[in-house]
């Protein structure tokens, strides 16, 4: 099959596009091929390697997929070739006492496709049966392979950790990234009032159209200076932060006494420095959050699956076009997903 991996870490040199060996379903395990992918900043770690995660080369990035199956198990019963399915990319247990209690992604065994095993950006892809969902007619192979990371990333971030409620105030640190984009439509259809950040004019005025209601150029700005303003010096109820080191001390700023942030990723850097004052001082509540439980995967997908939340695809490229994808996303210049076309249908 082909398949866009590495062998070794580094920058965009290590990328190949080549023939690796199909893998065969074990037990309990169904074999896709995979019409779509969808890239993530996840790819762009891993290419770089990942402090304390070994892969065994070669590796095939990628999270995200959508596609057909075309080989089962033994044990399989409820899938069969021929179905048409996305996949989830959280990989549990089952058995730890937080899979026990419906909490897969606190699984002390938790891994993800294309970070800890080989992924998605292949033509075919050997996954658990429980990690696949058909895939209703009406949704698109794009949308498909668009939506399940990032998007139960960011409901559990902003629903569950962030406990945004209607009526709240939230903030959306960089949007156009594929969580922050999706942030901002799960706080929308919450009913809460939503300030996006960017240092670009075109994806401001593209999340204002998807229903920010204020939306602020850091480079022109400061960003706390303008939430005071705007909030009478209160400050928002919820901050969502997934940039990490270069607006860590404006989420501690932006938020009101008593409020939150939630944190999911830190894309410019972990090592962000907190002043502990002001955490106490304004009994901030700070909460990590990261993929999502079965539940919650179910709530977003089916919203999607209704289109009551429509994934946003920034483009969609061929698979030989895949390290160009990569590439674009690493310059920061996309707005929503990146989709690789893998194979056709038919």
């Amino acid at each position: 099959m082909r398949a866009v991996f590495i062998e070794s870490h580094g920058g965009p040199e290590v990328v190949r596009i080549g023939e690796l060996p199909d893998p065969e379903p074990g037990t309990g395990q169904v074999r896709v091929r995979v019409v779509a992918a969808a890239l993530n900043h996840l790819d762009l770690w891993v290419r770089a390697g990942i402090p304390g995660i070994d892969q065994t080369f070669p590796h095939v990035l990628g999270a995200d997929g959508a596609g057909v199956v075309d080989a089962v198990g033994p044990g399989v019963n409820d899938i069969t070739p021929g179905d048409e399915v996305y996949i989830q990319p959280g990989l549990f247990c089952g058995h730890c006492e937080f899979c026990l209690a419906g909490e897969e992604s606190l699984c002390v065994r938790f891994r993800l496709l294309g970070e800890h095993v080989s992924g998605t950006l292949a033509e075919r892809v050997v996954v658990p049966d429980v990690n696949v969902y058909r895939k209703p007619r009406g949704l698109d192979w794009s949308r498909a392979a668009a939506f399940p990371l990032a998007y139960q990333t960011a409901w559990r971030l902003v629903l569950t950790a962030g406990g945004l409620r209607a009526g709240e105030s939230v903030l959306i640190h960089g949007v156009g990234g594929g969580v922050a984009s999706a942030a901002l439509q799960i706080a929308k259809y919450a009913g809460a009032l939503v300030y996006v950040t960017s240092s670009s004019a075109d994806k401001l005025d593209r999340a204002i159209g998807l229903g920010a209601d204020v939306a602020i150029d850091y480079t022109r700005e400061s960003v706390s200076g303008k939430i005071r303003e705007l909030t009478a010096r209160r400050g928002v109820d919820l901050v969502i932060d997934t940039v990490g080191r270069s607006t860590w001390r404006d989420s501690i700023e932006c938020v009101r006494r008593g409020g939150r942030i939630a944190t999911c990723g830190a894309t410019t850097g972990n090592d962000a420095v907190t002043p502990i004052n002001r955490v106490y001082w304004k009994q901030i509540s700070i909460h990590g959050s990261t993929m999502a439980n079965r539940r919650e995967f179910r709530q977003i997908a089916r919203l999607v699956e209704g289109r009551r939340i429509d994934p946003l695809i920034d483009v969609e490229i061929p698979f030989e076009e895949a390290p160009a994808g990569l590439d674009r996303m690493a310059s920061g210049d996309q707005f929503g997903k990146i989709v690789i076309r893998i194979s056709a249908t038919d």
